[in-house]
This record gives C-alpha cells, sequence and structure tokens, in this order.
C-alpha cells in the first residue's frame, strides 16, 4: 500500500466474484447478468469495476447517462451497455453511432431515433419500458399498441429489449404490490406476443427480485446493490427467511481507509469543532481524520459514528465537517500520525459496515456508498 495516500479505497477483487457466482448458481445458466455500474458502479468506481465484473462472467453492463455509457465506452468495453436514464434528444445520435443500447419511452425519443437511423443508415437497438406502477420513466399501458406502431414504422429501430422497474419490493415484506406490477408485465408481454412480436430480451429482476422471486428472472437480470456485496434492505433478508428461501451469501466489496493527520490534546472542558456540539468530560486525546463530508462522509453522523484505528472502535467527537473528522483516542493507546484509520470495512475483530453509517445517519447503504467522491484513490486488492 502507498504509505502516503491520506484517504483510499480498496476493493476486494474476491469478493466481487463471489457475489457475481451467488446470483449465477441463483439463476441458473440460462439468464444474462447484467451488472449495473451506473452511480460510479455505487461509488465503487466504474472504471475499476466494469473490467473486473466481465472478466468474472458478467455478460452486459448497465448504466443511467449517456456520458457513463461513453466512459465505458471509451474504456474499450466490447459488452453490451444499456443506457437506464433519459437520453437529450440532441445526444442520440451520440449513443447510437456508439452501439449503446437505449432505454425509450417518449415518442419524442422514437421519431428522432428513426430519423437517425435513416440518415445515418444505423441501426438503434432500443428497449421499452413500460409502466407497471412505479410511475417514473415507462410506457402507459394504453400507449404501448400506438408506441409499438410508431416503432415498426422506423426500419432503421431494433426492439431489442421490454422492461420495467418494482416501486415496493425492498421496503416492505408484503409483496402483494410487487406481485401486482408482476403481473402487469406479463399481461404487457402476452399483449406483444399476441401480436406476433418477438422480443428477445424480457427483463424486470433488480437484486431483490432476483433472490425473491424467480420467476422475474426472465432473459437478462439487472443485479445492482447485491453485486457489491450489500442487501437491499433487511426486508429483503427477512423475506427470503420468510419464504424457507437460504439466502445468498454476499461479502462487502469495499473498504475505506484514510490516515491520522494529527494527534490532538483535548483538555477537561474543551469544545471540539464548528458549533461547539461536543465538550470534553475529561481529558482526551483525538485523532484529526482529514475527511469529511466532501469526500461523502455524512454530516448526520456528527458525534454518532464510530471509526476503526488498530482494531478498536474510535468515537467520532464534534460535527463532521467538510474536510476532517476527529475520532476520540484517549482509550487506545500509541496512537501515531499517520496511522491508518478505517472508515469503512475490517480492522481486527471489528467492523464498520455501510449498513452501519446508513442505520446511524437514517438512510440506507446505496446512499453511503454511491455518494463517496469520484476522486478518491480506487485500489483493487486481488
Amino acid at each position: 500500500m502507498d504509505t502516503h495516500r491520506l484517504q483510499w479505497i480498496e476493493l476486494a477483487r474476491a469478493s466481487l466474484s463471489h457475489n457475481l457466482k451467488q446470483f449465477r448458481t441463483l439463476v441458473g445458466p440460462e439468464p444474462k447478468l447484467l451488472a449495473m455500474v451506473k452511480a460510479n458502479a455505487y461509488g465503487h468506481g466504474m472504471s475499476r469495476i466494469a473490467p473486473l465484473v466481465l472478466s468474472e462472467g458478467a455478460d452486459w453492463l448497465g448504466v443511467h447517462s449517456l456520458e457513463e455509457g461513453i466512459a465505458l465506452n471509451e474504456l474499450g468495453t466490447k459488452a453490451p451497455i444499456l443506457i437506464s436514464g433519459y437520453v437529450a434528444l440532441s445526444d442520440l445520435e451520440k449513443a447510437v453511432a456508439r452501439g449503446l443500447r437505449l432505454t425509450v419511452y417518449n415518442p419524442e425519443t422514437v421519431d428522432r431515433l428513426g430519423r437517425i437511423c435513416r440518415d445515418r443508415r444505423l441501426k438503434a437497438y432500443v428497449h421499452v419500458k413500460v409502466e407497471t406502477g412505479t410511475y417514473r420513466q415507462g410506457v402507459e399501458s394504453e400507449g404501448l399498441e400506438t408506441m409499438l406502431e410508431r416503432l415498426q414504422g422506423h426500419p432503421g429501430i431494433v426492439l431489442e429489449g421490454i422492461s420495467s422497474h418494482f416501486a415496493d419490493i425492498e421496503d416492505t415484506t408484503d409483496h402483494t404490490y410487487a406481485r401486482r406490477q408482476l403481473d402487469s408485465f406479463h399481461r404487457v408481454l402476452a399483449g406483444f406476443e399476441k401480436k406476433g412480436v418477438r422480443i428477445p430480451i424480457r427483463h424486470m429482476s433488480c437484486t431483490a427480485a432476483a433472490i425473491l422471486f424467480p420467476e422475474t428472472h426472465f432473459d437478462l437480470l439487472r443485479v445492482g446493490i447485491g453485486l457489491y456485496g450489500l442487501w437491499p434492505s433487511k426486508e429483503t433478508y427477512v423475506s427470503c427467511l420468510q419464504q424457507n428461501r437460504k439466502p445468498v451469501t454476499l461479502l462487502p466489496v469495499l473498504s475505506w481507509k484514510a490516515r491520522v493527520a494529527q494527534v490532538k490534546h483535548v483538555p477537561k472542558g474543551a469544545f471540539v469543532g464548528y458549533g461547539r456540539t461536543f465538550r470534553a468530560t475529561r481529558a482526551a486525546r483525538l485523532a484529526v481524520i482529514p475527511i469529511g463530508y466532501s469526500d461523502g462522509y455524512p454530516r448526520h453522523l456528527s458525534n454518532i459514528a464510530h471509526v476503526l484505528i488498530s482494531g478498536q472502535r474510535a468515537p467520532l467527537r464534534g460535527r463532521v465537517a467538510m474536510n476532517f473528522i476527529a475520532a476520540d483516542i484517549t482509550d487506545i493507546p500509541g496512537v501515531e500520525v499517520e496511522d491508518p484509520v478505517v472508515l469503512i470495512g475490517r480492522s481486527g475483530e471489528d467492523e464498520v459496515t455501510a449498513d452501519m453509517l446508513a442505520a446511524w445517519g437514517g438512510t440506507i447503504n446505496y446512499e453511503i456508498v454511491s455518494r463517496l467522491h469520484p476522486g478518491i484513490p480506487r485500489i483493487v486488492a486481488e
């Protein structure tokens, strides 16, 4: 490890490989696996993660934006790349020229793609997103016939896939609504089949759906948070047990580490940090650590969370600032400047997880990892 780094993120390749194998075993050999690497691979580092997941068996990559798709394209990625978010009409030609797959639901997008394909003699591969009850992106059921006619009117557009997304599969153990959405998706598929329209790739399965409902696996499995070794929610885990399913074993891929910048002696009665939110009740020693909310460490964790130093818990004192936090090391002997600090991960027999930080900060593990600053060095641990 480069001892000059003041903070870094370690990515465990073995854990990533393990998680992918868990999902491949879960779904069997037939469905393709799409590794969702949007939001900088959920904070793990897209440029690092994308080649790894492809080398470990993923078939497709999923992103949210055109910019992410172009970044993967420029890495030399040969696997299909699906953009799940909206692409501006003025940018569609860039996406088509690079062979990026597009999620479509607007007639304006289809018509613009049709003109691009005609004028440039290109093919555009699209996945129609249907509305089944999430009410974000998607074609309403009553508009699907018109959408299909529109697509068929543009010979350069290839209807490669059809998809939808669950609204309430992670936040509850009552999956009545999710099953209602799945029924809606089945009705859409039946309608297309009745018209003799063959769609090669049907997909609706996120991590939670992949674990809980085998009937959602279809042709392509979109694996997001589980790929990185994190459960979508406690409710997903409980639902798995309630269904008498053996839970998949997920191993966290990411560890976040930093170094002590200063060992600070604080007299009894002194205040620590902005706003004087902590006052020492005894003479104390603090480790000043050069990370803060600008790096993605939530300000909500002020005076709540702890870090690990020498395998022991060091509670945060004072507010999380833009560039610094302070941890109490009064009861941890021998701490020196540039000693390593574990923000997320394991040290000795103890561990701080993204789920812990999420619980302390009143959020979800998705937000904790995806907000990690992209400028923090990501290092693959083989």
